[in-house]
């Protein structure tokens, strides 16, 4: 797979470490989240506390926000092993209908990418190939079954989009803020085998989500997802900086930085070539 097909993945599909083609078949009861694990210096210096009246979190923590449009205009560094320069990135989030994306280096478009309820399209400009994916096929493909539209949208935004619960996770509460984990591991059953994963959630005292963490509890697979500088822009709260650290056979980082925040409408063109060629994401 071509080098910007694999960021058009990385910034749409954030999920588990590692990607496969042999699954077939995804247990539909559990939801699980994407993640991030606290640095050193993050670490919370005194006890987590339990919290005994968690009506207020979840009023905070589940609910997205209400908006019509945003617009998100970021800086995007990814490290994959291979040479992919800086990327300027527009994102443009319809509530609930599309998330479109335009990759470009250079002031050239070099990548651009559509999600929908239905699924995801993607075209590299460089290579004159596309992708076009429904979420079953992705979900089986990378061994979850959390992905969906709304999934990418809560991603993108800083929203909490792991199912939490009180039989699952333990709430507890620090000077740092609110940390939910799982008491019992996730599991995802597939065709292949069954993998089991702890989740952590961090969250600041206002209840902005500061990161997550999905750890594989038989492997060295882990995915991070962290996001600071959070600023109130017409009424909602949004980051100003989103990383995504993907760990398993092969290591992968993304950084954005979002430099802009617009809520007016834009246009949003995708249409593929004919001379475009169809690869199989791998």
């Amino acid at each position: 797979m071509k080098n910007w097909i694999i960021v058009l993945l990385l910034l749409f599909v954030v999920t588990s470490c590692k990607t496969r083609n042999s699954a077939k078949k995804v247990n539909k009861n559990i939801n699980i989240d994407s993640a991030f694990v606290l640095n050193e210096d993050q670490n919370p210096k005194d006890n987590n506390e339990p919290v005994r009246n968690k009506l207020p979190f979840f009023e905070h923590v589940i609910p997205t926000p209400q908006f019509e449009q945003i617009k998100i205009n970021s800086k995007v560094n990814v490290e994959t092993g291979s040479f992919i320069p800086t990327l300027d990135a527009t994102i443009y989030i319809e509530k609930d209908k599309k998330v479109w994306m335009n990759l470009t280096a250079f002031i050239i478009t070099v990548a651009r990418g559509i999600a929908t309820p239905e699924g995801i399209k993607g075209q590299d400009k460089t290579s004159k190939t596309y992708i076009d994916s429904d979420f079953d096929y992705l979900n089986n493909l990378l061994n979850v079954n959390f992905f969906d539209y709304k999934s990418l949208e809560k991603i993108l935004l800083g929203r909490t989009f792991v199912k939490i619960n009180d039989s699952q996770f333990t709430l507890t509460q620090n000077a740092q803020g609110f940390r939910m984990a799982s008491n019992v591991t996730q599991k995802i059953v597939t065709d292949e085998k069954t993998r089991e994963y702890n989740i952590i959630l961090n969250y600041d005292t206002n209840y902005d989500l500061l990161n997550v963490n999905l750890k594989d509890v038989l492997s060295p697979d882990e995915l991070d997802v962290s996001y600071s500088n959070w600023e109130e822009i017409n009424g909602i709260r949004l980051p100003r900086n989103v990383k995504i650290i993907i760990k398993g056979s092969k290591n992968s980082q993304i950084l954005l930085e979002n430099t802009k925040f617009d809520f007016s409408r834009m246009d949003t063109p995708y249409s593929v070539p004919s001379s475009y060629k169809k690869i199989e994401i791998k």
